[in-house]
């Protein structure tokens, strides 16, 4: 086989990393089961708009899927705009402020409700906004029980350090008369940590020409997934 040497090679690093996993994520979970208390995963604010529309109430939640996280993986900001009111205000733009140092999204999803075909998720091209970014419609239509929800997903850059405490910026909400609201304070945070056995190899693979990282690395630091991911790799290389 043409590439016998180079995936035999894999193999045996894989092999490695399994044997020693047992010892290694012992130290990995240990320091990384959960977040202090002062490090909020989730954000929620009632908005009321106030004279222009006093009865209508809407909803914003933002949260970081992740607890902890290690620099080359990815993390996905969620953030979520609803409505507890009779009014059907129309979304046209969800900005999302991501901490410090990090770069564009490498993905970003918009899930909306749509006539005649409920709720449909689709991938959107997210553009920098004031520090933000920024996703866009005409108009996404939201109610009582169907908000709009977009993902932005980030990948962790290098300059994290292990135990660092990661806090994001707010939100920002654009749309018709109420709906439109900034929320600086919605920060939400995780943990750095060291990457596991399976993400340092991961990332020697990167650094050796063998393929980019973007949306293989898991937040989750599942050794188990990321060794997955250096034979499928190694295998297609």
């Amino acid at each position: 086989m043409r590439n016998t040497p180079k995936f035999a090679a894999g193999i045996a690093a894989a092999a490695l990393v399994m044997s020693g996993a047992g010892v290694a994520l012992g130290t990995a979970t240990a320091t990384a089961d959960t977040a202090p208390a002062s490090c909020v995963q989730t954000q929620h604010v009632d908005y009321n708009p106030g004279i222009s529309s006093f009865w209508i109430t809407h909803t914003y939640d933002k949260t970081v899927e992740a607890t902890t996280a290690a620099a080359g993986t990815l993390v996905t900001y969620k953030v979520v705009v609803g409505t507890t009111s009779i009014g059907n205000p129309y979304v046209n733009s969800i900005t999302d402020y991501p901490p410090p140092g990090f770069d564009k999204p490498v993905k970003a999803v918009v899930t909306a409700y749509h006539f005649g075909q409920g709720e449909q998720a689709a991938d959107v091209t997210p553009e920098p906004s004031n520090g933000g970014w920024r996703v866009s419609s005409t108009g996404w239509f939201v109610n009582s029980g169907y908000p709009v929800t977009a993902e932005f997903t980030y990948k962790v850059p290098s300059s994290v350090t292990d135990g660092q405490q990661i806090l994001s910026g707010g939100i920002s909400v654009g749309g018709t008369v109420g709906s439109g609201s900034d929320q600086p304070g919605m920060g939400v945070c995780f943990t750095a940590r060291g990457a596991n056995p399976g993400e340092a190899l991961l990332g020697s693979l990167d650094q050796g020409g063998l393929g980019s990282s973007q949306n293989q690395l898991s937040s989750t630091g599942s050794v188990t997934d990321t060794i997955a991911n250096v034979i499928k790799r190694l295998m297609g290389s």
